[in-house]
Order: structure tokens, then sequence, then C-alpha cells
């Protein structure tokens, strides 16, 4: 099975191009697009971080000083209805936002909670044509997996380093 991160150009190309076709997908649904959807999902698919709705709500407010936290997570989950956007990492203490609706999985760092869109072709291969799994009707899929992120292994390396020498 291959795993692959998906690279920041693809993520910015697909982000790029979800942006320009974003106003008439909501004209289409029905969904007024206003100066304040349009910079929250501006700044969400600006981010490869897969941010906080406070996060996206400071990046907003530099635009929209008047803007308020309740408006951002109401905003979010509309156009997480909409399918706009989706939520990632429910099991978490916060509900963390990603503008990629694309089928792709996540890594997740255990440590600092860093999360990687990544593909696994092999996993839709395998829920192909399901449409139930053991009483549950399917509905979709997505994986996280747990890792170490680069810096935390670093880190923790560097302090275990620095313990022996202290020892």
């Amino acid at each position: 099975m291959e795993l692959e991160l998906i690279s920041e150009q693809r993520r910015a190309s697909s982000a790029a191009r979800r942006l320009a076709e974003f106003a008439d997908r909501c004209r289409k649904g029905g969904l007024a697009v206003t100066p304040q959807r349009l910079a929250i999902i501006r700044a969400l698919l600006a981010s490869a971080d897969h941010p906080r709705a406070d996060l996206i709500y400071a990046r907003v407010r530099k635009q929209h000083p008047h803007i308020s936290l309740a408006t951002v997570h109401r905003t979010l989950e509309t156009l997480c209805e909409a399918g706009e956007a989706r939520k990632v990492t429910m099991l978490h203490d916060s509900a963390r936002y990603d503008g990629n609706v694309e089928p792709h999985h996540h890594i997740v760092c255990v440590r600092c909670r860093r999360i990687r869109d990544i593909e696994v072709p092999e996993l839709g291969q395998l829920l192909e044509g399901r449409s139930e799994l053991g009483g549950f009707t399917m509905l979709g899929a997505s994986l996280e997996l747990q890792a170490l992120c680069e810096q935390c292994r670093r880190k923790g390396l560097k302090k275990r380093a620095a313990e022996g020498a202290a020892d």
C-alpha cells in the first residue's frame, strides 16, 4: 500500500481553483456570497495547517475587524454542510477545518497536533462498491494516522541527548 503526502504545490493549485469557482457553487446551491464568507473560505483554502475556528477568526479579522468568532463558527459549519469544507480530527479537543474536500486522509502528530494531508489510493479501492459493513451504511471514509512529525522527533532526540549528557 502506498502512502503519499499531498504536496504544497498541488494543495495550493487545488485551493486556487476551488476559490475561483466558490461564488458560482454558492449561487447554484442557494448560498449567499458575502464578503465574510469569501474571506473565511479564502483563509481556509490558504491554510495547509487545518486550522481551528479561532485561528481562521484571527486571520479574517485583519480584513474584517467587526467579524465575530460566532460568525466564523457558523460560517464554517455552513461551509461544511454545503460541502465546501470539512471537519477533521473530531475526536480531539476541538474541531479543525479542511478546505480540501477531495478524497484524502490525514497524518497527525501526536505531540503538536500538526496535520498533513495524505493520499491512500488503495483504501478507496478497498471500499469501492461497498454500501454496508457490519450493519452500518457506508457514507465515506477518512483515515487518520498518528505519528510524530519531524520537528517533534528532533526535539525528542535533543531532549534525550541533553538528559544523557546530564547523567
